[in-house]
């Protein structure tokens, strides 16, 4: 005797495992997205952060006063100026301020903390965002007046921090846009002029801290110098110069990029 009953089909196992493929790939999409989203706001967070403190303290000069002054004495003016009281009137940690003349945007205050891990993710305010602040080797002096003084910052994938550094070996026409950087402070205002960019192992000698000048830091000078990927002008190096070693990471753990440039002025700030 036929039955009657309705019975509903079974599920093929083959209808199921879409199923759950399905769902798997709905909730993998969910956390890309997600991620995503967090990503975009957290830059969004730090690049604000970082536009409204440089609206503060931070005034571009006259061009017309900017670059080399006639004469025998000649002293370049800086591109900017910086009110440091507004800084530390915000973080008693500003030590200076980073102007990259040849990379836009690249113009960001310096601190300088107790290691060097508080700043890695923790903005000029001292809010956690993965962008950090900018800052000097806890074993550098706040002045800039090492023979070797590292700076780190990240390398953003939105360019923001020293994720724009890479270009000076990515083209030429970086270099040739400008040779030369900024380091403002309260009391000085420090041109430098690139003399290496390349990438090293994070325990080259490239990171090397001296106590003073003498034969070791002078063997240094002519390592660097051997070792840029870029074309620098020719320029003698004496133990008597100040270097800054400009570092950020490469994506890869076990290298990092650094530009270097030494001191080539030493300029007087002016209310």
């Amino acid at each position: 005797m036929t039955d009657t009953n309705n019975k509903q089909p079974k599920k093929k196992k083959g209808d199921i495992l879409l199923t759950l493929a399905l769902i798997v790939a709905i909730a993998v999409f969910c956390f890309a997205a997600y991620n995503l989203y967090h990503i975009y706001t957290e830059y969004k967070k730090g690049t604000d952060e970082y536009n409204q403190i440089e609206q503060m303290a931070v005034t571009d000069r006259d061009p017309d006063k900017q670059g080399e002054v006639a004469g025998p004495d000649a002293q370049p003016q800086a591109p900017i100026t910086v009110d440091f009281a507004k800084l530390k009137s915000v973080n008693e940690d500003v030590v200076g301020w980073i102007y990259v003349e040849a990379l836009d945007g690249l113009s960001y205050p310096v601190v300088k903390g107790k290691d060097n891990s508080t700043y890695l993710h923790q903005t000029y305010e001292k809010n956690y965002n993965f962008a950090g602040t900018i800052f000097v080797d806890y074993e550098n002096s706040r002045d800039f007046s090492d023979c070797n003084t590292l700076v780190y910052g990240h390398n953003m994938k939105n360019g923001s921090m020293f994720g724009h550094l890479k270009k000076f070996v990515e083209s030429d026409e970086t270099y040739k846009k400008s040779k030369y950087f900024w380091i403002l402070t309260p009391e000085k205002n420090y041109r430098y002029e690139i003399i290496s960019a390349y990438t090293t192992g994070v325990n080259s000698d490239t990171y090397t801290l001296f106590k003073g000048p003498g034969e070791e830091f002078e063997q240094y000078l002519q390592k660097i110098k051997g070792y840029s990927e870029i074309q620098t002008e020719e320029n003698e190096l004496t133990i008597k110069d100040k270097i800054v070693t400009l570092s950020t990471c490469t994506g890869n753990e076990s290298t990092r990029f650094v530009v270097q440039g030494k001191r080539v002025n030493s300029v007087d700030v002016t209310q």
